[in-house]
C-alpha cells in the first residue's frame, strides 16, 4: 500500500506517518515547495507519477507566505482540486476536517446528521471545504477531528495548551461545563488508517463519551505527575462531543483510568464480576 500525506510535518501528519509505516505502508509527504498547490496540472501529473492508493489530506493554512487570501486558497481551493484529481485517478481521498465546523452556539453532542453552522474563520472554511469535497468526489471520505491529546510539548495538543497556561497564568482554568471533542493522537491516526478500508462518507472521530474538560484535565494531570495547577471554571458552556458508532476509537478512559466512571462502565464491571 502506498499513501501520500499532505501536512506530514504537522501534529497529526507526523503521527500518521509513523503509524502507517509501522503497518508496512509506503508513505510519501507532499512537498509544497516542489509541487505547488495552485497548479492543477502539476498536481495531477505528480499523483499520476507515483500512483498512491490513498491520499490523506491533513494540511491546513498555518503560516503565511505573502499570497493574497492564502488561508482560503490552502483550506478550500487546494482541497477542491485534490478531491477532483483523486476522483479522476481513482485514488482513495481522506480529508480531515474539524468539530469547529460547528459554532459555539450549536447544540451538541453531534452526529453525522447534525448540520454544521460555522459562519466565519477556520471553522467556516472547513465547513464549506467539506461540502466541496463531496461535490467534487462522491467517493471521498471526510473525518472530523476534535482536540488532540499527545505526549510531546510544542505541537497543537492539549498538553501544550496546559504548558502555555502555566507559563502565562500559573494555572489551567478548565470548564466543568465544556464537554470537548478530543482523542489521543495515536488513537486518531489508527482510526484514520481504518478509514482507508471503509465506505466513503462522513465520519466523526471522538473519544470523549462522557467527561467535561475539568475531569479530563485532572485525569491527564495524574498521568503527568501533577505538573499542572488545574482549577475549575464555568467560563465556557458547550457540549462539543461527536458520536459515530461506525468507526472504532478507544474511550478516553482506556488511557486515563482516573476519569469518573460512567453508568456504562459500572454495568460493564458488574458483568465481569458475575
Amino acid at each position: 500500500m502506498k499513501a501520500v500525506i499532505t501536512g506530514i510535518h504537522g501534529t497529526v501528519g507526523s503521527a500518521l506517518k509513523t503509524y502507517l509505516e509501522e503497518q508496512g505502508v509506503t508513505v510519501i509527504g507532499w512537498d509544497r515547495t516542489t509541487i505547488p498547490i495552485d497548479e492543477y496540472h502539476t498536481m495531477e501529473n505528480y499523483l499520476r507519477s507515483i500512483r498512491p492508493d490513498v491520499l490523506f489530506h491533513l494540511a491546513i493554512h498555518s503560516q503565511d507566505t505573502g499570497r493574497s487570501n492564502e488561508s482560503f486558497m490552502v483550506n478550500y481551493h487546494w482541497t477542491s482540486e485534490l478531491a477532483w484529481i483523486t476522483k479522476t485517478l481513482g485514488i482513495k481521498f481522506i480529508y480531515t476536517s474539524t468539530v469547529m465546523v460547528f459554532s459555539d452556539d450549536a447544540k451538541g453532542p453531534f452526529t453525522v446528521f447534525s448540520k454544521p453552522d460555522a459562519a466565519q474563520g477556520y471553522g467556516y472554511e472547513k465547513r464549506i471545504s467539506e461540502q466541496r469535497v463531496f461535490y467534487q468526489n462522491r467517493t471521498a471520505t471526510v473525518a472530523r477531528l476534535g482536540w488532540q491529546i499527545g505526549n510531546q510539548i510544542g505541537n497543537n495538543t492539549m498538553i501544550t495548551y496546559f504548558e502555555k497556561c502555566m507559563t502565562e497564568q500559573n494555572k489551567v482554568k478548565a470548564s466543568t461545563k465544556w464537554y470537548p471533542a478530543c482523542s489521543f493522537l495515536e488513537d486518531t491516526v489508527a482510526a484514520l488508517y481504518q478509514l482507508a478500508f471503509k465506505h466513503p462518507g462522513l465520519y466523526l472521530l471522538d473519544s470523549n463519551t462522557h467527561w467535561n474538560f475539568y475531569e479530563i484535565a485532572n485525569a491527564l494531570n495524574e498521568v503527568h505527575n501533577r505538573r499542572w495547577n488545574i482549577v475549575p471554571s464555568d467560563h465556557f458552556i458547550f457540549d462539543q462531543r461527536m458520536f459515530d458508532e461506525r468507526i472504532s476509537i478507544p474511550s478516553l478512559k482506556e488511557k486515563l483510568p482516573t476519569l469518573p466512571h460512567t453508568s456504562q462502565d459500572i454495568l460493564r464491571q458488574l458483568h465481569k464480576n458475575e
